[in-house]
């Protein structure tokens, strides 16, 4: 963060002066008392240190960003395709054995400032009641300085409340790792007035740079024949993902994270057999963690074999961003690519974000081609399938 009394004092990786303004704290923690990359007088500078300061104040920029990510877990602007993702209770949803992945790249005008990729495989267990699925996802922040991954297995209990009309318990369990790259982080004392980075810094590397911690989250789904509504608790654990915490006075634990999402469907024509159906799915998805959240609002259409969706984001201090969506399916396959053009302050500099999503629904036997015309009938997930 750059100060404004003549002086530049850089902080990254989480830390800040108990004096500062804590805006750039990372979500999950209050600032310590550490100034971590040190302090630079402008005032004596050589004119071509100044020069890469500018530089290095954009790329420190970036680091307080990553900084402001590590407790905020990424979403997916396609959550249709990454349902497992919002709420573990979309487990077994699907009619057909699914796999879905995705890849998504924010704030192109960063340059590799975050990347998040997922995968899921899930199933439905028809005489159990049951949904069983594997999960997998990895957040890259800062051009690999701090990595996320995640494992889990899913769980979830189907149970019917009235016809036409059940509920869905859902659990997931598993792994959620942080690392911190150090050899990519540049100091203050590595720079030379007139050649930039060329000298080794005195900072001590920390003994430990990657954290693993278990992780457990739940979610409830409720499936109607015109309209879903579902809500999870991620991270029930609030596992700790510090590195460099130095000061035991910091609040620990990765914060819950409440998502919420709820749609209709309606028809405007009907399929067969040879055709799919075409219908409209207004929908919404909100998610709360910590002191940050964010609500999409839009609707996804689908026309045969093509589809496509238009969202609204807003993050209740601003309007964040548009999401154009456009994709088809064919066979078993689904993919779908979408674009989020910012629209908050950052518009100018942060460019957009594309994502990437490939399903398969393993849907070709005549038993599960039975069942799906009979999901057609009783519910209105066609949008998740």
């Amino acid at each position: 963060m750059l100060e404004t009394d003549n002086s530049f004092t850089y902080r990254a990786l989480g830390f800040c002066s108990s004096e500062q303004n804590t805006q750039f704290a990372p979500k999950s923690k209050t600032c310590s008392d550490v100034t971590v990359l040190g302090h630079f007088s402008s005032g004596s500078c050589h004119p071509n240190l100044l020069l890469f300061m500018k530089r290095f104040s954009l790329i420190f920029f970036m680091l307080v960003v990553v900084a402001r990510a590590m407790a905020q877990d990424p979403i997916f602007s396609q959550f249709y395709a990454m349902p497992v993702q919002t709420n573990p209770a979309f487990t077994g949803s699907s009619f057909a054995p699914r796999v879905g992945v995705a890849y998504r790249n924010q704030w192109t005008g960063f340059n590799n400032a975050y990347r998040t990729f997922g995968a899921f495989y899930e199933q439905r267990v028809e005489r159990l009641n049951s949904g069983l699925g594997f999960s997998f996802g990895g957040d890259d922040a800062g051009a690999g300085i701090y990595k996320t991954t995640l494992a889990s297995a899913l769980y979830s209990y189907r149970l019917q409340i009235v016809e036409g009309l059940y509920v869905k318990i859902g659990v997931e369990a598993g792994m959620h790792q942080t690392n911190l790259n150090w050899d990519k982080l540049t100091f203050p004392d590595q720079i030379d007035a007139l050649n930039g980075v060329t000298i080794n810094t005195a900072e001590i590397r920390p003994d430990v740079t990657t954290n693993t911690r278990f992780d457990i989250s739940s979610g409830l789904l409720l499936v109607g024949e015109k309209f879903y509504l579902g809500g999870a608790l991620k991270h029930l654990t609030t596992p700790d993902e510090g590195i460099l915490l130095v000061n035991s006075n910091v609040t620990r634990g990765l914060p819950l994270a409440y998502t919420l999402q709820g749609g209709t469907e309606l028809i405007v024509k009907k399929g067969n057999k040879r055709k799919p159906a075409s219908f409209i799915s207004p929908n919404l998805l909100f998610v709360s963690q910590g002191p940050y959240k964010q609500l999409n609002l839009g609707a996804y259409a689908s026309i045969g074999n093509v589809f496509a969706g238009l969202w609204h984001r807003n993050t209740f201090r601003n309007a964040d961003a548009m999401i154009f969506l456009v994709g088809f399916k064919e066979g078993i396959f689904k993919l779908g690519i979408s674009y989020d053009a910012t629209i908050s302050a950052l518009s100018s500099h942060a460019g957009g974000t594309y994502e990437v999503t490939f399903g398969l629904l393993f849907d070709k036997s005549d038993k599960l081609k039975r069942r799906k015309n009979k999901e057609d009938i009783n519910n209105c997930m066609k949008m998740f399938q």
